[in-house]
């Protein structure tokens, strides 16, 4: 018979959710990336990006696996990151349609896209400390 294998746990967390926050925080990251490096805003492509779709679909599936957790909070700022983001990209997109709002809202898209960079690079940090994010 054979014995089973020890779950190995990073402050009482097992150690398989842990790598999948930060393959989730890579799937953000790849997001931005493709945002800064082609035509999409970094919003935009973090938003609408399947990297960052499919972990936000990761992060809904999974987070009853971490309720309870130190990483419900890196679940939860991966999921408001994205959320926050889409609805200001609706109110920059309704600021684009009036003509005075064009050049406001090219500056707050820029800004949100470093406030996305900000949250990623925060939130992933934090998760190499083996730490909640605040």
């Amino acid at each position: 018979m054979s014995e089973p294998v020890p779950v190995t746990l990073v402050h009482g967390v097992r150690n398989s959710l842990v790598q999948l926050t930060h393959f989730i925080y890579g799937l953000h990251a790849i997001a931005v990336f493709i945002g800064i490096t082609s035509s999409a805003t970094v919003a935009g492509g973090f938003v609408f990006g399947l990297p960052s779709l499919v972990a936000v679909f990761l992060n809904y599936l999974k987070r009853s696996d971490v309720n309870g957790t130190w990483l419900e909070s890196h679940f939860r700022w991966q999921i408001r990151t994205f959320w926050f983001t889409a609805l200001w990209l609706v109110v920059y997109g309704l600021l684009i349609i009036t003509i005075i709002g064009i050049p406001i809202a090219w500056i707050l898209i820029v800004i949100l896209g470093l406030w996305v960079g900000y949250r990623v690079i925060r939130g992933w940090v934090a998760l190499f400390g083996e730490r909640p994010v605040a």
